[in-house]
């Protein structure tokens, strides 16, 4: 877009006002007076902000030319969205989830710095206020003994976590990170609507939210000195990095992410997040307690963890002592914790300072633990639990909220509270008043509306008991009916710009001067599930190549005008079925090609048969889902293109009723599917290349090569033994087969032109150790590959012994006297043996980096 320059003569007030919808005066959806972009009173007639009457004269001074840029900027955003492949989880009442485009405005939600003063004032006195009380409920409990709170908030709550009372945390510091979601009510004040302290989310939203909108509006966002974000997630992990440096000893800390994995809702910010912090993202799974510590799988053995930032909910972080049933969690890790060897970021145990009913409970409790009054008001609230609170609210509720005072398990149906419900458990049940949020702009359809929105704000700690409050955060707003700012529930997300009158951070989370050590922290070990996810994504490509190939050979040798012999008709059918490209019940090509040919087309589409296209297309993108933090957008966006294209592409009309079963199929016709395989073929090719040549060449990617160049000896093999036990190499039909099949056509003609001749098939696709398809090539990677994985040379030297120690195992001086009959017996003994040394060495592979099986690893700790 090109900058325009903002006109004296003709304010922004004048286009701002020309864009903005009027709001229909008697929808209840806009009952707050309150409007984020006017200032207040006056009604339909607010003068604009003087905030945003800047920020406008920074679009075209024409209404028209101004509504136009918008409508590009927010196509800009949707694109950038897709382009990055930021998808947010939105689950159902049952617990299913559906991963969709995550939701973010064009326009962002400007603070003004007598707004923020406010805000931050009150957040960072809430936040001194939680991590005392962290400190006083799993202590010395003093606000129970002064009946400040009641017992039954705390012990009925399942997220107090009776198992670490009395563990205390390095210097006192339980919450590393606090969030709290803010609104402004109709008389223009700000309120605290709820407070998130076991695993606050959004920080990755936050900050990809910064990049596009600050991109989008470069002058606007220079011009009216919004503050920067990027120093408060340096002070996080300065934190983070200062209090496990205690716990390391004396060595360098090792800080990770703990994710719940690819299924969170917000699993894209977690992965987003450890690439900024450059931190190891980490499931349950890679990490393992020993000894009363953390150590993290790796393909070089277990490497000791100092600290986690945790996005995974307190229940599921410990299937021992907690969840008996989640898989999501490392057992052991309590335990760890009450031993002092770990530090939890936030600590465990906090999600019972999320519960509505202890709003009613903080003023007295701040006078008490704090000397000072709440800075901030939160939403009035009753606790059911008290019979004078619940006796005061009981005949007048219509304007208020019930709502439970303990969380439920996802997936259980909340039932409708009653006066009768309430009355049956009153504990489980609190009262807070309705607020009426302040409307924040959103841009539909050619004009700016308002909506109601919030404001989630983000507190973090330095160490050094203060609190820092993240200049900005995320906005929500309710994008439609029903009215609710929730991202789970329809809302949308807004960049929050806080504007300053004083001097803007410029802080970069890139050092000024990097020091050795720094280079040296920054070299991240590859985590034993990513290695795994690498290595699958190295098979999976090569698998699908395969199959593609095999059904454009198969399609274009049934749909060819000459008949090919019986015996290459034949070893098709059996290689098919061999793939998995048609059923093992089929008749075979000579036998009914029609009904084989249709069941192939059948099978391109199938997303259970797991050796169809489309499941190691699933496959494929689920691999790379994995692997967020490691593949670029453009890897990433080719993978998840490739199977939404090669499924768009097979659509077709449905067949006609007919009496056959199979023939009944709705299924593409080969002239679509040709074109498909060739297209999936070429994106194929380019995710290849993105492997090969634009991946740091690490432990992980050896690995991942590994995979490739293990899947390609085994696939290969199979179909060249077939072809040799049914005789289908005596023809030329045979061997072009072969040679399209092994993508080595074009060599082979290079050097032998027109020649069928056995030995020079052989010397093609055998011996040829600079041809990448020939199993000389293959075997030559391979053996380079595995002798730079990390492990002892012994070990090493054994998986390699599996392998022919040169060249494919066989010579051309070996095969001087040999006659056709001896060649093709030595070549059938051959792909047995290279087949089966590819399918053990992957097992070993897996077994020592992966499920960590061999003993001497875990006693290299």
């Amino acid at each position: 877009m090109s900058a325009v320059r903002p006109i004296a003569d003709v304010p922004g007030a004048a286009v701002l006002d020309a864009l903005v919808h009027r709001q229909p005066s008697g929808d209840p959806a806009y009952v707050s007076p309150h409007d984020e972009l006017h200032e207040p009173g006056a009604g339909a007639a607010a003068r604009p902000r003087a905030c945003w009457q800047r920020f406008f004269d920074w679009l075209p001074f024409d209404a028209a030319a101004a509504r136009a840029e918008l409508d590009a900027r927010a196509r800009q955003v949707a694109q950038q969205i897709r382009a990055d492949g930021i998808t947010h989880n939105v689950y159902d009442d049952g617990g299913g989830g559906r991963a969709r485009p995550w939701p973010l405005e064009v326009l962002p939600l400007l603070v003004e710095p007598d707004d923020w003063a406010v805000i931050e004032r009150g957040v960072e006195q809430r936040a001194r206020l939680l991590n005392r009380m962290m400190a006083d409920l799993y202590g010395p409990q003093r606000m129970l003994h002064q009946a400040l709170l009641p017992a039954t908030l705390l012990y009925r709550h399942p997220g107090y976590l009776r198992p670490l009372h009395g563990t205390r945390a390095p210097g006192d510091l339980y919450l590393h990170i606090v969030a709290f979601d803010l609104a402004r009510g109709p008389d223009g004040h700000w309120w605290v609507v709820a407070q998130r302290t076991q695993n606050p989310s959004g920080l990755g939203f936050v900050l990809h939210n910064r990049l596009i909108v600050s991109r989008l509006f470069p002058e606007a966002f220079r011009e009216l000195r919004v503050q920067h974000i990027a120093s408060a997630y340096r002070r996080l992990l300065d934190t983070v990095e200062a209090q496990a440096a205690q716990v390391a000893g004396g060595a360098a800390p090792r800080i990770a992410l703990l994710t719940s994995g690819p299924y969170s809702e917000t699993y894209f910010e977690h992965a987003y997040l450890a690439r900024y912090l450059g931190v190891p993202l980490v499931e349950g799974g890679d990490l393992t307690v020993r000894d009363d510590r953390v150590y993290l799988k790796t393909v070089e053995g277990l490497e000791p963890v100092h600290a986690l930032l945790r996005r995974l909910d307190d229940d599921w972080c410990d299937p021992l002592e907690l969840r008996a049933d989640s898989a999501l969690g490392v057992p052991g890790l309590l335990q760890a914790v009450r031993a002092g060897r770990l530090v939890m970021a936030n600590a465990l145990g906090s999600a019972c300072l999320e519960t509505p009913a202890l709003q009613g409970f903080l003023p007295a409790i701040a006078r008490t633990l704090l000397g000072e009054d709440l800075a901030m008001p939160s939403l009035p609230t009753w606790w059911c639990g008290e019979r004078a609170a619940w006796e005061s609210v009981r005949g007048d509720l219509d304007d208020k909220l019930v709502r439970h005072t303990f969380p439920r398990p996802r997936g259980q149906a909340a039932p409708p509270p009653t006066i009768e419900r309430v009355e049956t458990d009153p504990d489980a049940w609190t009262v807070q008043g309705r607020l009426a949020f302040s409307r924040a702009p959103l841009w539909r359809d050619g004009a700016i509306h308002t909506r109601p929105g919030g404001l989630r704000v983000y507190a973090i700690a330095d160490g050094r008991g203060r609190w820092h409050v993240l200049p900005g955060g995320m906005a929500r707003v309710a994008a439609g009916a029903p009215m609710t700012v929730s991202m789970q529930r329809g809302g949308t997300s807004l960049d929050a710009w806080v504007l300053t009158d004083g001097q803007v951070d410029l802080f970069s989370m890139l050092p000024q001067r990097l020091r050795v050590d720094d280079i040296l922290a920054r070299r991240r070990p590859v985590v034993s599930r990513t290695a795994e996810n690498l290595f699958w994504l190295g098979r999976y490509t090569e698998r699908t190549e395969q199959l593609v190939r095999l059904a454009r050979a198969t399609l274009m040798l049934i749909d060819t005008d000459s008949d090919a012999p019986p015996a290459v008709r034949e070893a098709v059918s059996v290689i098919a079925r061999h793939a998995g490209l048609a059923p093992a019940e089929v008749p075979s090509l000579n036998r009914a090609p029609a009904v084989f040919e249709r069941s192939v087309l059948a099978a391109l589409t199938d997303e259970i048969g797991a050796t169809s296209i489309a499941f190691n297309l699933g496959a494929l993108g689920r691999a790379a889902g994995n692997l967020r933090e490691r593949l670029s957008t453009e890897h990433w966006g080719l993978v998840r293109a490739m199977a939404e294209d090669f499924l768009a592409s097979l659509s077709s009309p449905p067949a006609p009723p007919t009496t056959d079963a199979v023939l009944a199929v709705p299924l593409p016709s080969a002239a679509l599917a040709l074109p498909a395989l060739d297209r999936l073929a070429v994106q194929l090719a380019a995710v290849t290349g993105a492997q090969s040549d634009r991946m740091t060449r690490d432990h992980g990617w050896r690995l991942l090569t590994v995979g490739r160049f293990v899947e390609r000896l085994i696939g290969l093999a199979q179909p060249l033994a077939t072809a040799l036990d049914l005789g289908a190499l005596d023809s030329a039909a045979g061997q072009e087969l072969l040679l399209d099949l092994f993508d080595s056509t074009i060599t082979f003609r290079a050097r032998y032109q027109r020649h069928q001749d056995l030995l020079a098939l052989v010397d093609t696709l055998v011996l040829d150790e600079a041809n990448p398809r020939a199993f000389a090539g293959v075997l030559r990677r391979l053996r380079i590959e595995v002798r730079k994985l990390p492990g002892p040379a012994a070990l090493l030297d054994d998986w390699l012994a599996r392998l022919p120690a040169e060249g494919a195992g066989l010579t051309l001086d070996e095969l001087r006297d040999a006659d056709d009959a001896a060649l093709r017996w030595r070549l059938r003994a051959l792909c047995s043996q290279l087949a089966e040394a590819g399918a053990r060495l992957s097992d070993a592979i897996g077994g020592h980096y992966f499920a960590h099986a061999d003993a001497d690893l875990l006693q290299r700790v």
